[in-house]
């Protein structure tokens, strides 16, 4: 894999305060203080959270987390009373690009083709596509990407919110596709689920080619 020139953020206020609500939250799930502030502190309390506990636990972690943001009885009326339609799924796509910024990097939206219940094909605009993640270029961990980021997001998305939502990460580039409206394929049958440590970003990388082994410990 070869190396990729490190990105440079420069948070604002409003990217603060998001990491200081995300940070605090996890803190609290943890059981940990903060050590350090801003998103490297964010980072390393996600490594926290994954010491002492096998995959299934950091996604449950994770996703307690993200419940925590939103009250019960809005995740309950949204995903009862609100369909995935187009509009619905194109207005998370904006959504998304404009609040997780702060976590991701920059974003775009794109044209996507989603298979409905009724097996058509319908053309919407609830792609988005991240540049290059930012979680993924700090942690420089597979296992994190996926069990901190992808699974409990999906998971958070379909079922707490009702609207599918699929990610595919790109370790080449660090890039990522969302696509809302469409529900993730389980994991074993995606790319990501065979992916080998970064060799540029892990300390512990194998110079064999097999799985990263924090995907499923």
């Amino acid at each position: 894999m070869k190396t990729i020139e490190k990105t440079v953020y420069k948070d604002n206020l409003f990217d603060r305060v998001f990491i200081a609500i995300f940070s605090q939250k996890m803190a609290q799930a943890v059981g940990k203080k903060i050590t350090s502030k801003g998103y490297q502190g964010f980072v390393d309390l996600s490594q926290e959270i994954m010491k002492g506990r096998n995959a299934q636990q950091q996604q449950e972690l994770v996703s307690i987390v993200l419940k925590s943001l939103i009250p019960s009885p809005v995740l309950y009326l949204v995903r009862t009373f609100v369909p995935p339609n187009k509009w619905v799924c194109e207005s998370n796509a904006w959504f998304a690009t404009v609040l997780f910024e702060w976590l991701v990097g920059k974003s775009i939206i794109k044209e996507v083709e989603i298979v409905t219940e009724n097996n058509e094909i319908r053309k919407q605009k609830s792609g988005v596509t991240i540049e290059k993640c930012r979680y993924l270029e700090d942690s420089g961990c597979v296992g994190m990407c996926i069990n901190m980021c992808k699974l409990p997001t999906q998971k958070f998305f379909t079922e707490s919110f009702g609207i599918p939502l699929t990610m595919t990460p790109n370790f080449e580039d660090f890039s990522c596709e969302m696509v809302f409206g469409q529900y993730p394929p389980p994991l074993e049958t995606e790319e990501a689920s065979t992916q080998p440590c970064l060799q540029s970003h892990c300390p512990t990388a194998s110079n064999f080619p097999k799985p990263c082994p924090k995907i499923y410990d």
